[in-house]
């Protein structure tokens, strides 16, 4: 018998269906670099999703389901309105979205496309000469839809494949489309991890983890203390949309209801214009992404006190915390990564704390990640699995369950295997927790320096280097040592005034304070300091690359 109770399943198309019926005139604005700005209501955002995802109805691809992946459809763009569209318009037509970071190597996209086995490709034509280049290398593309800020048709030719128009299929696409009833296990997205260990790895999401992450984003972070996001908060999009889902924004921002603003091609001093001419009240990023807002010259123009800032992905130095919070930009944390959607958790307070002194509120601010979303089980574990004292003190490795973290890596049964081992995803990242049961994050796995036997964590000696008045960006890596194994060297690029006076003694006599305070002890000290005059190189996803460092001065004191 036939229950005539409706299945309801937990699929995107709703997140969008219900923010225009629940806020149809709140507004999604691009403001492009180089392009007049566009805004969209909630309501016609939607219509844009349903007509172009009624042209991909029409291309015939393939519908997925629990057991089986739809087309995969990959898409090269920067933060556009656009690429906010697919996040929506693709899923829900039962094919796949890919993600593809356009800041990988080329080497390294077609690498992911080939893996995904893209059969489109939408792209904003911005990257149109590099897909050129890929695509004898591409065999599964037949179809790419070229994306442009520009008024008019533009014509495009690309061998091999058929070329289409977004704006011209957008026009000719179906505003009354109804997409397929979905299963909530339908896989929606595939996106890849950034290659800082090798090549990148793809994780796979299903429409229902992508529900449950977005309402659990503002229930247990957002609209938690410190933040207390609401409807009338305005949102910017700075992390990247290629990237773990654009932290989830794209889609918790329509259910909270709030105003979005996506900035195109990073520009930092229209950022920063775009900030108050829009009246952007909270946005989230790396710490890179801080700094070049709290360097840009446009920011003399502009007062940005009670903006809010998400810091993740990295520890935040405690100089750029300090210069942050001279210019009253109120900086919170948060922990995820790309296996977890990406989020694991954040910095919400429990309601005792709203109590306790300022200085004990920031201390957790500035060196703790947070606690557990929501739904989700952290824990801080030794090598036998065993949970370490909750003392603050004794370090070991993060494990993780939520219910919307991949299932795997796609194509990658070994590493699948070696990264959940024991039911419990390991992330790689050493921490302490505390009483509270906060999470404060002590170094990457790969990043901790080992010197005879000891760890010396790399992002605790960058946090104090980061104090110096001089000190613009600061990385700490292992190089080899004949006697200790492994000995901290720090790579310092300076501040623009500092450029040509900053030495290597200065770095040097300033860690020795804090030895003689008892902060850290005396052979924690690095054995060298690297003075670069240009910006420390970057993954894709605007976090420092240690591997390029470890890369090029791993042997320096062997050599030495």
């Amino acid at each position: 018998m036939v229950s005539p109770i409706y299945d309801y399943q937990l699929t995107i198309d709703k997140i969008i269906e219900w923010a225009a019926y629940a806020y149809p005139d709140q507004e999604i604005v691009y403001a492009p670099p180089k392009a007049p700005k566009v805004r969209l209501t909630y309501s016609k955002l939607h219509e844009r999703v349903r007509r172009m995802a009624s042209v991909l109805s029409q291309f015939k691809i393939k519908q997925g389901d629990k057991e089986n992946l739809g087309t995969r459809i990959g898409v090269m763009d920067w933060n556009t309105s656009r690429f906010l569209e697919l996040y929506y318009a693709i899923p829900m037509t039962g094919a796949v979205m890919h993600t593809v970071n356009v800041r990988l190597s080329p080497e390294e996209m077609a690498y992911t496309i080939n893996v995904a086995e893209d059969e489109i490709i939408f792209t904003n034509e911005d990257f149109l000469p590099l897909l050129s280049s890929l695509l004898p290398k591409l065999p599964t593309v037949k179809k790419v839809i070229v994306m442009s800020d520009k008024n008019e048709d533009i014509d495009v030719k690309l061998p091999n494949v058929e070329v289409y128009e977004y704006e011209k299929l957008s026009r000719e696409g179906d505003p009354n489309y109804t997409p397929p009833e979905l299963d909530e296990n339908t896989i929606a997205t595939l996106v890849f991890t950034s290659g800082t260990t090798g090549l990148p790895k793809g994780t796979y999401f299903r429409h229902r983890d992508i529900v449950l992450h977005s309402i659990v984003v503002n229930a247990g972070v957002w609209n938690a203390p410190p933040l207390n996001l609401t409807h009338k908060d305005v949102w910017l999009q700075i992390p990247p949309l290629f990237h773990a889902h654009g932290w989830g924004s794209p889609y918790s921002s329509l259910l909270l209801g709030m105003k979005s603003v996506y900035p195109g091609r990073y520009d930092w001093n229209h950022i920063i214009r775009i900030i108050k001419e829009e009246g952007v009240t909270y946005t989230a990023g790396v710490p890179t992404m801080l700094y070049l807002i709290i360097n840009s010259p446009e920011l003399a123009n502009y007062d940005l006190r009670g903006f809010k800032f998400i810091v993740a992905g990295q520890a935040i130095p405690k100089g750029l915390y300090e210069e942050a919070k001279k210019k009253g930009i109120l900086i919170s944390q948060g922990m995820g990564m790309t296996e977890t959607a990406p989020l694991m958790g954040g910095l919400t307070f429990k309601p005792k704390m709203e109590n306790w002194p300022e200085e004990k509120k920031e201390e957790y601010i500035l060196y703790r990640a947070g606690r557990p979303a929501p739904l989700v089980f952290v824990r801080v574990v030794d090598p036998d699995m065993k949970d370490v004292p909750k003392d603050g003190k004794t370090m070991g490795e993060i494990i993780v369950r939520a219910p919307w973290m991949t299932r795997g890596y796609y194509k990658d049964p070994k590493k699948t295997e070696e990264t959940w081992r024991g039911g419990w995803l390991h992330t790689g990242d050493l921490a302490v927790w505390d009483e509270e049961g906060y999470i404060a994050y002590v170094d990457r796995v790969k990043d901790v320096i080992k010197s005879g036997g000891e760890w010396i964590p790399s992002t605790r000696l960058e946090d104090l280097i980061s104090t110096h008045p001089g000190v613009a960006e600061v990385a700490v890596i292992a190089a080899k040592h004949e006697k200790w194994i492994e000995r901290p060297v720090a790579i310092v690029t300076p501040k623009q005034e500092y450029k040509g006076k900053l030495t290597e003694n200065d770095i040097i006599q300033h860690l020795n304070k804090f030895v003689n305070q008892g902060v850290i002890p005396k052979w924690w000290i690095p054995d060298k300091v690297i003075i670069l005059e240009g910006e420390l190189p970057k993954t894709s996803t605007g976090k420092t690359d240690k591997k390029v460092l470890r890369d090029k001065y791993s042997n320096i004191l062997i050599q030495k």
